[in-house]
């Protein structure tokens, strides 16, 4: 009997083993299958000699071999862009998120070349140590040179660029800039920017090469080529052409942000319209091999774009026969809707691949997941965004070009750079009224007076995007030439230059030969810079009285990212020079006012005097 017992308690033992055993199991299972965890495809983890790292095997095979090891979880991250100051490196790896952007000004805690490069390497690092290693894409906002790096060339604005109306001219200036963003190891800039512009009060004006439709073809073709080059076989920077769809015809006032005016606000137009005015950039630069296209904040006719299935499947993806991928603008997708998970679902249906989070990746994960799991966004919808992603890696090399070095850095602000960017600077100028042939100015003149707040001033003459999101307004954080310099390294030595910000000069019997303000607006970027009238400020509008007041001539330069109301006072100027936003090389501004140049730049907006 004690035996009978001992067996029948060790048959319940057993039994209660196995059932353990079991719950287990299957609790494994469910933790495999379900958990965040970056390593599940242990079997694959830095194994090397893969077909997917053979550079002899033609891309699409390196794909599907690639995507053939990926588990719900790999894939995902690579569907996630993420803002550098959101995320660690170990975190890229933990949660296998295949980019990361820095936002204007984001960058590591001093802006020299070498952190630059440092920090972008400890990024690579950390996607390397993921399983498959799949390389990160790293994004910037080189819209004008690799502008928040100290010391880079910063060139004029696209505005001023659009007033060249010369395509040679902003493929070398693209291709200058990409040379830079390289250096520090960086191979995606959300840039050319190819809205047409409709209305100047908005804040993203200067971004656009103006209003001119062909002209913005022209030029954002010309960008992308110089952007994306080709070296050793793959694109030397990939160019992101901005913002899918008629972003520049918002109508005034239908913002969604209550503190915009324009900024993310609706186009109202009709389809033909949209397409004869907005698509035919686009059109060109997917002819022209762009390979990632970016989607605006805008709604049309009352539907935000990123939700827009008809924009951007029906008609980008399948009609317009574009292949790459499609990334969303800063926290684009989760403006659809309140609810964060219903937004993302519709985002990703409606064809963007890739998701400009910034922040939120550890939720997003978990809401693609459910997603996917669930079927609200099916698996092929995943493996179509997936591949498209990975394809363009491999194109970019990705996967193959050997690691930026020390070296390299020399490249940023180099000589060569800075003649390019004062070239640009002199061909943009615009010159708006030239009374009794003002100008060019003599530069034997017996005396100058200068005076405006933006004459010395760098961060006036850059604007935005440049150091800071905002810009900033001062001589710090960037490296160049203010145009009181260049005016003072133009004319001879025996000319008397007198400057004052505020034209407080003292009152003389003589008159100067010549007063030179320059004005203009203080750095904004995107929303911040939405207006109601754009006009000077009143302390400018005192200092060209002042200067006028003790100046034979007067002589107006306007360093502005749109054309400003001047017509009431410019009739008391004897000539006004739009200048633009023409970056760190103010010697082009002094090329052109002393006729060592030409003026030869024309308007690509409108600017009525």
């Amino acid at each position: 009997m004690k035996i009978f017992r001992s067996f029948r308690s060790f048959k319940v033992l057993a039994i209660l083993i196995a059932c353990f055993v079991l719950v287990a199991g299957v609790l494994t299972f469910v933790f495999l299958k379900f958990s965040p965890n970056p390593n599940l495809n242990t079997q694959y983890c830095h194994v090397a000699g893969l077909p997917y790292q053979n550079l002899a095997l033609p891309i699409e095979e390196r794909v599907d071999d690639l995507m053939s090891r990926m588990n719900d979880w790999e894939k995902i991250g690579q569907m996630a862009l993420v803002e550098k100051n959101s995320v660690s490196p170990k975190d890229v790896t933990k949660y296998n998120l295949g980019a990361v952007l820095s936002g204007g000004g984001a960058g590591p805690k001093q802006d020299t070349p070498l952190a630059w490069l440092e920090m972008l390497n400890n990024f690579q690092d950390a996607a390397n140590e993921t399983c498959l290693g799949i390389p990160l894409l790293y994004g910037v906002d080189a819209i004008h040179g690799h502008s928040n790096v100290l010391g880079a060339t910063i060139f004029p604005h696209s505005i001023g660029l659009g007033a060249t109306g010369d395509a040679d001219l902003v493929k070398r200036v693209a291709k200058a800039t990409a040379e830079e963003v390289v250096a520090t190891g960086i191979y995606w800039s959300y840039s050319p920017n190819l809205d047409v512009v409709t209305d100047i009060r908005w804040g993203k004006t200067y971004e656009t090469f103006g209003s001119d439709t062909a002209n913005v073809s022209k030029l954002g073709l010309a960008y992308l080529e110089g952007t994306q080059g080709s070296l050793n076989g793959y694109f030397e920077v990939l160019a992101n052409p901005k913002h899918f769809i008629g972003g520049g015809s918002m109508t005034f006032g239908t913002s969604r942000n209550p503190k915009f005016k324009v900024e993310e606000g609706d186009i109202r137009m009709d389809e033909e319209t949209l397409r004869q005015t907005h698509l035919v950039p686009f059109r060109a630069v997917i002819d022209g091999g762009a390979q990632v296209i970016m989607v605006g904040t805008a709604s049309w006719n009352g539907e935000i774009n990123s939700a827009n299935h008809h924009l951007l499947t029906d008609i980008l993806k399948n009609e317009l026969g574009f292949s790459g991928f499609v990334v969303s603008d800063w926290y684009g997708v989760y403006e659809i809707e309140s609810n964060k998970y219903n937004s993302l679902v519709r985002a990703v249906n409606a064809g963007i691949d890739m998701v400009m989070l910034p922040f939120e990746y550890k939720s997003f994960m978990g809401y693609m997941q459910k997603a996917v799991s669930s079927g609200d966004i099916s698996r092929e919808r995943l493996d179509d965004a997936v591949r498209r992603i990975l394809t363009v890696k491999f194109k970019t090399g990705l996967f193959d070009r050997p690691r930026a070095t020390v070296e390299g850095l020399s490249v940023i602000g180099s000589k060569d750079h800075r003649e390019l960017a004062r070239e640009a600077v002199r061909k943009s100028q615009v010159l708006l009224k030239n009374t009794n042939s003002t100008l060019p100015l003599s530069k034997s003149s017996a005396k100058i007076l200068i005076s405006g707040f933006s004459a010395d001033n760098l961060g006036r003459q850059a604007g935005g995007w440049t150091t800071e999101w905002q810009g900033i307004d001062g001589n710090y954080g960037i490296v160049g030439t203010t145009i009181l310099q260049a005016i003072k390294n133009t004319v001879s030595k025996d000319t008397e230059i007198v400057f004052n910000k505020k034209g407080d000069f003292l009152t003389e019997n003589n008159p100067a030969d010549v007063g030179i303000v320059v004005v203009g607006e203080k750095p904004y970027a995107e929303g911040w810079g939405d207006k109601d009238s754009i006009t000077l400020s009143p302390e400018d509008l005192s200092a060209i009285e002042k200067t006028r007041a003790n100046s034979k001539k007067v002589i107006v330069v306007i360093v502005s990212g749109r054309p400003m109301d001047i017509a009431k006072y410019a009739k008391d100027w004897d000539a006004v020079v739009a200048s633009w936003l023409p970056g760190s090389e103010g010697g082009g501004v002094a090329d052109v006012l002393f006729g060592e140049y030409p003026f030869v730049g024309s308007l690509p907006v409108i600017w009525d005097l």
